[in-house]
């Protein structure tokens, strides 16, 4: 890695950020990024991106001298970075879940797999590390949005229902992710990305009850993945 941008793609993949996620919340264009990635990340926008990443700001620049804050606790030289504890990690572990195949329960723990965000990201965003996981996401209900096999992080404190919002939901045992709209005396619209195969579909007070519909959490970040394409067959 010889620049900040090659410095910045590493770090968004290791956060499992897309460049269009991260542009979106820097509140620039996706080809802003692009060019940070080929040109470098503008001085003007280096000690943001920094913090936001949990990164130091030198480090990001040239690659030299400690590569996160802690790191640099105690530290005298400008060579090597000193030993981090693992309590001062900048990161956050989420564990990893899946939908459970017994048809009793929605989630299923992924056992040693873990995903690593900035603590700094969480902060910002009112999540404590303790709320948030993370889920595979099964199907095209979500596409073009979410792929198949793409990771959500739900924040499990956030259950009241914010119309347009988009959620992981128990249904009758099963895992859900989508779109929420708050219907009179109770009732939920759930409402998918891809409309067309999946239409929208209401609930009232009681049916929720009934059919066991529980919201989860706030999907408040996303990995997507583009799916692989058939080459084309040359003649």
């Amino acid at each position: 890695m010889n620049t900040s941008g090659d410095r910045l793609r590493t770090l968004l993949r290791e956060c499992h950020l897309s460049a269009t996620d991260f542009a979106a919340n820097r509140k620039v264009t996706p080809q802003h990024v692009n060019n940070w990635f080929k040109r470098g990340i503008p001085m003007a926008r280096l000690e943001e991106v920094a913090e936001l990443l949990s990164v130091t700001p030198r480090w990001l620049r040239t690659g030299e001298g400690p590569k996160h804050p802690n790191d640099a606790v105690g530290e005298r030289t400008s060579g090597q970075a000193s030993q981090a504890g693992t309590g001062d990690y900048p990161d956050v572990e989420i564990q990893v879940f899946k939908e459970a195949q017994d048809g009793h329960n929605a989630l299923q723990e992924v056992p040693g797999r873990k995903i690593r965000l900035p603590r700094q990201v969480l902060e910002e965003m009112n999540i404590e590390p303790e709320d948030a996981i993370c889920l595979t996401m099964k199907g095209n209900s979500m596409a073009e949005r979410l792929q198949n096999g793409s990771l959500l992080g739900i924040d499990r404190r956030t259950t009241q229902v914010i119309d347009g919002e988009m959620y992981a939901l128990e249904h009758g045992g099963l895992l859900r992710i989508r779109y929420l709209y708050r219907l009179p005396n109770g009732g939920l619209r759930l409402r998918s990305h891809n409309g067309h195969e999946y239409p929208d579909e209401s609930f009232s007070a009681e049916q929720i009850h009934q059919q066991s519909i529980r919201v989860l959490g706030w999907v408040f970040w996303w990995s997507t993945l583009n799916q692989r394409k058939t080459p084309p067959v040359l003649r």
